[in-house]
């Protein structure tokens, strides 16, 4: 893919990262609606948490084998295809009379955000020069951050309103329109270099690249251990009901989009590998305080807002120090990294689900704490690697 900051059309930044929006509000909505879901099907919280366990699996085993597959095909067909699928897996889960169904739909959607987040990602770093690049990609980033500030405190009211199936009919009459927009606004025969499968052989075996995309997984992993199961940690050790509950997504979501435009700008300062190192540090702190729960509101309150602001300022800088690891296979790393984001998610939600069962749900800041430290240790060692 090739291109200029000029060559990229009016409105297509805020068109993917509106399309972003939906994936990620689609995503996570399962973390909102946690408690009645698993109320209505007769789970407990873990097995509910299962659900995004099978999906961030689901995601970063297709998501690079899918992008590549695809890697020939127009990016706007690839971009609308992936979102039908997508909005498609929604309605399935909405309509799912069990948990196996459920599950199965959770796979397709996987599949359809595999294929659309890379792209979106990968149109932006071929376009964007490098002295904007990572301000670019965090521009597109920024509506899975939104779907943080709007989409799963959204997901969670409706759910605890008016069920978890709701949450699900609701993100599928979002994806419904942006199709219509992506095919219409998304300009037909972007220039783009063909990706093919020779090209993720070749990066799946250059260990510095797989080490730094690798990252993401140890750095996401630490959150999602105690993400994936902040409401019902929320219920238990705060007292909190749907309204407090909502709240603290709300403020965490806010936390996020301070995060995504600190992140961009941290990058262009102090350079991606110095931003994430700090940031990974920030995250180890952050997260021990959880297991001291309950807290005095306020201090509540800010705890949260800066463990979301120092967990969701590494994308851009991730992504920045990717795309100039390796330019020509751009593409590839990126669509590696989202995978690595699920897989960070599936391993931090399998972990968080053990670490309940064995030790308890207040058990999960200190362990998520310890966990951060293994992103600081890995960010050491590819940057050792990487010069």
């Amino acid at each position: 893919m090739t291109g200029t900051a000029a060559g990229i059309p009016k409105g297509l930044i805020p068109l993917l990262s509106a399309t972003n929006f939906i994936i990620g509000m689609g995503a996570f909505v399962v973390i909102g609606g946690l408690t009645p879901l698993a109320s209505d099907l007769g789970l407990t919280p873990g097995e509910a948490g299962l659900l995004l366990t099978v999906y961030a699996i689901s995601y970063a085993v297709l998501s690079p084998l899918l992008v590549t597959w695809t890697g020939g095909i127009g990016r706007r067909r690839v971009l609308v295809a992936g979102l039908a699928l997508f909005t498609l897996s929604n309605l399935m889960a909405a309509l799912a009379p069990d948990d196996t169904l459920l599950l199965a739909s959770r796979v397709l959607a996987a599949a359809g955000a595999g294929i659309t987040t890379p792209i979106t990602a990968a149109v932006v770093a071929a376009l964007a020069p490098p002295q904007t690049r990572a301000k670019a990609l965090a521009g597109v980033f920024f509506g899975i951050t939104m779907a943080q500030v709007i989409g799963v405190p959204a997901g969670s009211f409706i759910a605890y309103t008016f069920g978890w199936r709701a949450a699900f009919w609701t993100v599928t009459a979002l994806g419904l329109p942006m199709l219509a927009l992506l095919w219409f606004r998304v300009p037909a025969g972007l220039s783009f270099q063909p990706v093919r499968f020779g090209d993720l052989g070749r990066t799946l075996r250059d260990a510095r690249a797989m080490i730094s995309v690798l990252f993401t997984a140890t750095f996401l992993g630490a959150i999602y251990t105690l993400y994936t199961y902040f409401t019902p940690l929320l219920e238990v050790k705060m007292g909190f009901e749907r309204n407090m509950v909502t709240a603290s997504l709300i403020i965490f979501g806010i936390g996020a989009v301070v995060g995504n435009w600190m992140g961009g700008r941290m990058s262009m300062r102090l350079g991606p590998t110095r931003t994430l190192l700090v940031l990974s540090c920030a995250q180890a702190a952050l997260m021990v305080p959880f297991s001291l729960l309950p807290l005095p509101l306020p201090v509540f309150v800010l705890l949260v807002a800066l463990w979301s602001v120092c967990g969701w300022s590494f994308m851009a800088p991730q992504q920045t120090r990717l795309v100039t690891l390796s330019p020509q296979t751009a593409p590839v790393l990126l669509s590696l990294n989202a995978a690595a984001v699920y897989a960070g998610a599936a391993i931090g939600s399998g972990m968080g689900g053990v670490i309940i069962s064995r030790l308890g749900i207040e058990a999960l800041g200190l362990a998520s704490g310890l966990i951060a430290t293994l992103a600081i240790a890995h960010i050491m060692l590819s940057r050792r690697l990487s010069g």
